[in-house]
């Protein structure tokens, strides 16, 4: 058993919350394709700052910068494809420099966003993107590539809508046992992911790659994740990781979020998804460091209570 997944089993333990409505709020505009990895080429200070609020808020996986980031991306700007690949990994360089400074082990995950992110239309959202298995797989192991060399902890291969695309991470991550890897898909409800798969498919194809150490849903409304725990879990027996939204919905054509966000996360929800087995519970869009501040109080009171 790796170190984390040992780490794993003594939780459910709080990881970080959204990085770009936190960026937005020091005054950046996140509006062109790159999105947050813009900043790592323009603004890494800004970067180190909202991890350094997330750990400082109780995080204890700080997620990287490199959602968005990739060389397709960074070489449309104009940048060299070794430019590209150095700043994909300044993006673990910044998480490890604010990981390494704090009092208690802090995890440093990779971000690996979907092929979608890249596309910079909402498609994380949407999936069935109509690339082919190789080609997906082609564009995740030259990022991946990348982020493994600069030595992150683990991956977080997060906000994928599509089992199409967890397979050809599945044929990527393989190539790296050493490094322990969670897999998260954006679902449209409780019983299917953003591509229409029946989410049972997520726990049925990961059940036997021992690195992905967790699966679970993130950047997806609350109100559905209790299903898809226990839909997933009557197929395996790995721990769950849980991050969503704020409770809205993601509008493609207009490029907007919809509804109302609510900042904080339900201390019930919370609750009930550490029974169902989620090791891990964070935040995405619309959530900050005041949401995490309140998961880290409500699992430190559930661990003290579960080791009593």
């Amino acid at each position: 058993m790796s170190e984390l997944a040992q780490w794993l089993t003594q939780g459910p333990w709080p990881i970080d919350g959204g990085l770009s409505g936190e960026l937005e709020n020091l005054g950046h505009d996140l509006s062109d394709d790159l999105w947050s990895a813009r900043l790592l080429r323009d603004s890494p200070e800004s970067i180190a700052q909202v991890h350094r609020q997330y750990v400082e808020a109780g995080a204890r996986v700080i997620i990287t910068a490199s959602y968005q980031a990739s060389r397709r991306g960074f070489m449309s700007t104009g940048l060299t494809d070794i430019q590209a690949d150095a700043l994909i990994a300044q993006s673990i360089v910044l998480a490890r420099e604010v990981a390494d400074s704090a009092s208690s082990k802090v995890w440093v995950a990779a971000s690996v966003g979907p092929y979608g992110a890249v596309l910079g239309g909402g498609e994380e959202y949407i999936g069935n993107y109509g690339v082919s298995h190789d080609d997906l797989v082609t564009f995740h192991r030259e990022r991946i590539e990348v982020l493994a060399a600069a030595g992150p902890d683990l991956f977080a291969c997060e906000t994928i809508p599509d089992i199409v695309e967890v397979k050809a991470l599945l044929e990527v991550l393989a190539d790296y046992p050493h490094i322990p890897a969670w897999i998260t898909m954006s679902c449209a409800d409780g019983d299917f992911t953003c591509a229409g798969q029946p989410i049972s498919e997520l726990a049925l194809v990961t059940r036997d790659h021992d690195n992905v150490v967790a699966i679970g849903a993130n950047c997806t409304m609350p109100q559905h994740i209790s299903q898809l725990f226990s839909t997933m879990r009557e197929h395996t027996v790995k721990p769950f990781v849980v991050y969503p939204n704020a409770g809205r919905l993601w509008d493609p054509d207009n490029h907007v979020w919809m509804g109302e966000p609510r900042h904080l996360v339900d201390p019930e929800s919370v609750r009930e998804w550490a029974l169902l087995g989620s090791a891990m519970i964070g935040g995405c869009c619309g959530l900050g460091p005041r949401a995490i501040r309140a998961i880290d109080e409500q699992l430190d009171e559930l661990r003290q209570s579960s080791a009593q």
